[in-house]
């Protein structure tokens, strides 16, 4: 009889596939808060099955999108306040989804580690269904990848995939000319776009994380950590009202880039600065850095996470529409002749 030389398991490499078993049934109870019309199975099998017909679609076009958190995760793990960017990571998929006249319906997400902390994952991806929740998407499936020797302790990544629908002809954007009224919904505060200048001015700053906010209450990680804003349902409530013509998501590259993304050639966008007060969070940065205003348009959504090109004789029903449906709504400007963004007034 030959005696077995080595007794190694899997666990002894660094891959614990108990604890990635426990995950999911801790996450079971969140996934199943998402549920909605057109989910056909829970989490466990090895793909996730939707019904669009149960959805209430009859020609419908898929709409896929995906993204991640960004440098924002390193605040996050530092801080050790992980939930909230699960809701990042929804948000940052399912408001472009939105733009392109989309309603998300499942969400995916890959966690990647190189040990799985149960505590921690089960904060992110309750968060990540919290969000699900907040957008009208089901949480569907996803991957836990225990990778040993790929990040430091502690350490992980965040990768978020939807996929949305629409019926055949009601793609946006669509129908924008000349006079468009550009309506911004208010942000949250930074969002998860710019953090790694974030993290420079805190380091210029020389306060740590766990410092009293210098422009409200708690501490400053806390501040910089607040969720990305969800424009879906409120998007979606004005799309179907009419006179939507185009959504612009205010992300990385500010209101700068991001706007001339959703006009068509030959028109630009006028905005006026005056139109909105900058956020106390945006104020502090671009004083600490010193920072010139048309850096901060190109690199923050610097009060503005939302733009809707709408119909001028409907701005004003849409602005009490979206008002009631509990946003923030400056008027911004307007499409015009050109290319581009132009400014007028100044930010502050």
């Amino acid at each position: 009889m030959t005696e077995r030389k080595n007794g190694l398991t899997y666990a002894e490499a660094g891959v614990d596939i108990d604890a990635g078993n426990d995950l999911v049934d801790r996450i079971k109870p969140a996934a199943k808060r998402t549920d909605r019309p057109g989910v056909m199975a829970g989490l466990g099998g090895f793909g996730a099955l939707f019904d669009l017909k149960a959805a209430g679609y009859t020609d419908p076009i898929l709409v896929g999108a995906t993204d991640g958190v960004g440098t924002k995760l390193r605040i996050a793990i530092d801080t050790g306040v992980v939930g909230g960017v699960g809701i990042d990571l929804v948000a940052m998929c399912v408001n472009d989804l939105v733009c392109q006249g989309a309603e998300p319906l499942f969400f995916l997400d890959y966690f990647a580690t190189g040990k799985l902390e149960l505590d921690a994952a089960a904060q992110v991806i309750e968060g990540i269904a919290e969000g699900c929740v907040r957008c009208g998407a089901a949480l569907i499936g996803g991957e836990t990848a225990e990778m040993p020797g790929m990040y430091p302790e502690g350490d992980f990544d965040l990768a978020g995939f939807a996929v949305g629908a629409m019926e055949r002809g009601t793609a946006l954007p669509d129908g924008v000319v000349e006079g468009d009224v550009l309506l911004g919904l208010a942000s949250d505060g930074v969002h998860s776009n710019g953090y790694s200048l974030v993290r420079k001015l805190v380091e210029i700053s020389g306060l740590g994380w766990d410092a009293d906010c210098p422009w409200g209450e708690g501490s400053l990680g806390e501040a910089l950590l607040t969720p990305t804003r969800l424009y879906v349902k409120q998007s979606l409530t004005a799309i179907r009202a009419g006179g939507v013509h185009a959504l612009a998501h205010i992300t990385g590259g500010g209101l700068t880039e991001n706007l001339p993304r959703v006009l068509p050639e030959g028109l630009g966008a006028e905005v006026d600065l005056d139109a909105w007060d900058l956020p106390p969070v945006f104020a502090w940065l671009q004083n600490t850095g010193g920072i010139e205003s048309s850096e901060m348009l190109k690199t923050f959504n610097s009060g503005v996470g939302m733009v809707l090109a709408v119909d001028a004789e409907q701005a004003e029903a849409l602005t009490a529409l979206l008002t009631e449906a509990g946003e923030t709504v400056y008027q911004l400007g307007r499409v015009v002749a050109g290319e581009g963004v132009s400014y007028t007034g100044s930010l502050s």
